[in-house]
C-alpha cells in the first residue's frame, strides 16, 4: 500500500468520531506504530484536523452541543473530582489549557465523558509520572472546555463546580 492509500485508510478508520491508538491503526494497516505518527503529522500538515488524545486518534464530529469554558484552580487532590463533577452531570470534558509564561497556551485533549474515562485518565496519570497540565501555572489555573447536550447542564456542572470550590468566578 502506497503512502497516499494509508493516509486516506487512516482517515477513513478515523471518521467514526471514535478514537482509535496509533498501535491500532498500525495493527489494521501492517505497519509500525512510528509510521502511524508520521502518517498523522502529514496529514495534519495538510490540514487535517486530527485530535490526539488519551484514548488514541479522533476526527472530531460536528460541533452540535453546547460548549463552555470553564476557569478553575484547585490542588492535586481536587483533579479527580473537579473532572468527575463534570461528567457527572451530563457533560463531556474536552480539553485543558494552561498560559505557559514562555510557550503560551498549552492545551491538552483529554476527551472525557464519563466516570470510568476520569479513573483511567488519573490512573494513567499516576502510571506515568506525569504533572497535570495545571502544575506549570504556578498557581494551578487552568481552564477546561466542557460539551453537554444543553446550556442548563452546563449551568448544572458551574453550580457544582463552584460550590466545591473550584470554579474562579
Amino acid at each position: 500500500m502506497k503512502a497516499s492509500e494509508r493516509r486516506q485508510r487512516i482517515i477513513e478508520l478515523l471518521d467514526n468520531n471514535q478514537p482509535r491508538k496509533g498501535t491500532e491503526l498500525a495493527a489494521l494497516l501492517g505497519v509500525s506504530r512510528q509510521v502511524i505518527v508520521q502518517d498523522v503529522a502529514v496529514l495534519r500538515a495538510a490540514g487535517v484536523n486530527i485530535l490526539a488524545t488519551p484514548q488514541g486518534y479522533l476526527l472530531p464530529g460536528p460541533d452540535t452541543r453546547c460548549r463552555r469554558t470553564f476557569a478553575c484552580q484547585h490542588d492535586l487532590a481536587g483533579l479527580e473530582r473537579e473532572l468527575q463533577i463534570m461528567v457527572d452531570y451530563g457533560g463531556k470534558v474536552i480539553d485543558v489549557v494552561v498560559e505557559h509564561p514562555l510557550y503560551g497556551e498549552i492545551r491538552g485533549y483529554l476527551m472525557l465523558a464519563s466516570r470510568y474515562d476520569v479513573q483511567k485518565f488519573v490512573a494513567d496519570l499516576k502510571a506515568s509520572g506525569a504533572k497535570p497540565l495545571y502544575t506549570l501555572t504556578g498557581s494551578g489555573v487552568h481552564l477546561h472546555t466542557v460539551e453537554a447536550a444543553r446550556e442548563d447542564i452546563l449551568d448544572i456542572i458551574a453550580a457544582h463546580l463552584a460550590k466545591a470550590g473550584f470554579l474562579l468566578e
